[in-house]
């Protein structure tokens, strides 16, 4: 009864808003909700991958119990010499071959999808330390700044700063635009990721990877480095706060003067608590 409840209150918090929705939860059954289109793809990817496994699962989970029972030393107990079986043979070459196919035209589909970035709206460097996250805006050359985790004794709401999730200092972008990032790393290996937006990608000292997402909805998401970058490496997390336009000009002007008049703008800011649509 109380998995029932803790799975009934997972699926409820998924309507208090995105904050809530963009960060693991309890008794979580499946992927973050998606909140680009990306990501929604990749949830549709998911789907279609299942029910390709599920049959297959069943097809050799059937074959062995049929082996186990028709085949035991009991109910045979004189066995068959045969070695070939051309049917046989050409259907366990040809059904893998078929089903690897249908894997493929959407897996590839997908690839393009996150590997093409289109014209970006906002571009952001981001810079992998040990152990925290630096972030600069090229488009605006005076906003640069770390990010660091935000210490458990030193929270003071535990939900709008979920332990090992909120930084001092946010990634900030505009809700509805192409954000492309440009991934690096000044020590060593570091990965960006960021579920709810679809992105995974690794932070190597001296080369720019890059990648690009759009939110579809306004909130706050979190992340974390997907790489065992060292020591510290679970206490390195990633929190991108996604506003209006509006906001964000404000956010930015403000950050070119001061990060913390800036998180204190950016914390007076009314973000939008909708359901973040899974497409």
């Amino acid at each position: 009864m109380k998995r029932l409840l803790a799975l009934a209150t997972t699926f409820g918090a998924l309507g208090h808003g995105a904050a809530q929705a963009a960060q693991p939860v309890d008794w979580g059954l499946y992927l973050q909700p998606a909140a680009s289109p990306v990501m929604a793809d990749v949830h549709s990817f998911g789907s279609f991958t299942f029910w390709i496994i599920v049959p297959v699962t069943l097809l050799v989970l059937a074959l062995l119990v049929i082996v186990i029972v028709k085949f035991n030393a009991k109910a045979n107990p004189v066995p068959s010499r045969t070695s070939h079986n051309t049917l046989i043979e050409v259907i366990w070459t040809v059904a893998p071959v078929l089903i690897l196919l249908m894997l493929a035209v959407p897996s590839f589909r997908l690839l393009y999808e996150q590997q093409t970035i289109p014209n970006a709206d906002v571009t952001v460097k981001i810079t992998g330390n040990k152990w925290y996250w630096s972030y600069e805006y090229p488009d605006a050359e005076a906003v640069s700044f770390d990010s660091t985790l935000i210490e458990e004794d030193q929270i003071t709401d535990p939900v709008k700063q979920p332990r090992l999730l909120a930084v001092d200092y946010p990634m900030v972008v505009p809700v509805g635009k192409v954000v492309r990032i440009q991934v690096t790393a000044a020590d060593v290996l570091h990965s960006f990721a960021m579920p709810a937006m679809g992105v995974k990608i690794d932070a190597i000292p001296g080369r720019l990877n890059e990648a690009w997402f759009r939110a579809d909805q306004p909130g706050v998401y979190y992340g974390q480095c997907s790489e065992l970058c060292g020591l510290r490496h679970a206490y390195m997390p990633i929190q991108l706060n996604v506003v209006s336009d509006e906001q964000y000009a404000q956010w930015l002007a403000a950050a070119a003067e001061d990060m913390d008049a800036a998180t204190q703008l950016l914390a007076s800011f009314e973000t939008d608590t909708t359901k973040v649509a899974a497409r």
